[in-house]
């Protein structure tokens, strides 16, 4: 009698057996939908529609929605109301949508900028979908121009903080190890600040079922996105690690090009959150945004030069990490400016959550590399800079507009 772990059994090819389940599963799939055994079941039940309105642009004399069928069964639009009226539209590509389907509802609607507006949705079921445009504003159409502003956005916001902070290079040079370690603890502060500020935005909009489609499982989004990221830093840092050898003065280095990575992560949300801002007309949100973010990046370039006080940096190097760290700014405003969707910003905020936890965890470890495994958060100085540092993200973070 042959086992799982018989002679017999090990003759048989690894790719084999690797294979083997996977070919099963994807017979047992086949023979479920050729079936189909909950058919009866559902036949005496209405089907269950859901639908995500995730965009709503505003052109001259017309409204523009993006929607998303997040729910187990095809949705089909019969009509729309904007204002409690019923009003002529077309739809792309077809009337109905499939599940994880998309279209595109045009509207020929005389709105009036700067009032409030209501748009809804009745399917063939009577079921109803509204979407609230709480300030019509003309949504941005892409342009030179409009490049170029969010581009200027985007380096007021991330590059020129960020930038800024890493003035304080020299400062830190002078300073003594123990001022060294108090400004290793405040960067760890300012870290686990912008790390649980952007796991609680996630965790927020993963919740916002008019926004993220069910079918898109905003909370596993969310997990992907920060364990995900926290994995792929991890496994970057060995990388290069290994690279470095026994080279302390290249590990130090490396450690601020993960701090200004995970930061740049962090920045790209930043971005989107500003140009989402704009899009949607809510133009002094977008400003107070501007003016909040600043100061609250400034504190950023201080945390990607913390570990270099112990070696010397050429300029070139500092413009690098200060752009690595910055310049992702840009491309958020640019994407959350003119193609904004709640799901991929939802994804990214978790990532440069993880992101973040990660360097965080390296500036620890290190300094538990160096203290013998011991780090002493009880020591007063130690303490005192990673509360300075919450202490700085919060107060800079009541500039941000929420």
């Amino acid at each position: 009698m042959n086992t799982l772990g018989s002679p017999a059994t090990r003759r048989v090819p690894t790719l084999v057996i690797v294979l083997l389940p996977l070919l099963l599963l994807a017979g047992l799939v086949a023979l479920l939908l050729a079936i189909d055994p909950v058919r009866a079941l559902q036949a005496g039940f209405p089907p269950v529609e859901e639908l995500t309105i995730e965009r709503a642009l505003l052109r001259p004399g017309e409204v523009e929605l993006t929607i998303v069928n997040g729910g187990p069964d095809p949705v089909t639009v019969s009509q729309v109301m904007v204002d409690e009226a019923y009003w002529q539209h077309t739809i792309e590509p077809q009337r109905t949508v499939q599940r994880l389907g998309r279209a595109t509802i045009l509207i020929p609607y005389p709105w009036v900028e700067g009032d409030a507006h209501v748009v809804k949705l009745v399917t063939s079921n009577g079921v109803t979908f509204e979407k609230s445009i709480d300030v019509a504003v003309e949504s941005p159409r892409p342009s030179w121009r409009l490049v170029g502003l969010f581009a200027l956005l985007g380096v007021y916001v991330g590059v020129i903080p960020v930038g800024l902070g890493l003035l304080w290079y020299p400062a830190l040079k002078r300073a003594s190890i123990r001022w060294m370690d108090f400004f290793l603890f405040l960067t760890i502060g300012l870290l686990i600040f912008l790390g649980f500020d952007a796991l609680f935005d996630a965790w927020e909009l993963a919740g916002e079922e008019e926004l993220i489609p069910g079918a898109y499982q905003g909370t596993g989004l969310l997990v992907i996105g920060v364990l995900g990221s926290i994995a792929a830093l991890s496994a970057l840092e060995r990388w290069l690690l290994r690279g470095a050898g026994g080279d302390s003065d290249r590990a130090l280095f490396l450690l601020a090009f993960m701090i200004a990575i995970g930061i740049g992560l962090h920045n790209f949300g930043e971005g989107l959150a500003i140009g989402a801002a704009y899009a949607l007309g809510n133009l002094s949100l977008g400003t107070m945004l501007v003016l909040g973010f600043t100061l609250h990046n400034t504190t950023e370039g201080l945390a990607v030069v913390a570990p270099l006080s112990r070696r010397t940096v050429s300029i070139r190097q500092l413009i690098l990490l200060g752009a690595i760290a910055g310049a992702p700014t840009i491309a958020g405003t640019w994407i959350g400016g003119f193609t904004y969707s709640p799901t991929w910003a939802l994804l990214f905020l978790a990532i440069g959550a993880g992101a973040i936890f990660q360097v965080a965890w390296q500036i620890t470890t290190q300094m538990a590399r160096r203290n013998e495994g011991v780090v002493s958060l009880l020591s007063p100085t130690n303490a005192a800079g990673m509360l300075a540092g919450l202490c700085i993200m919060y107060i800079t973070g009541l500039f941000v507009a929420v």
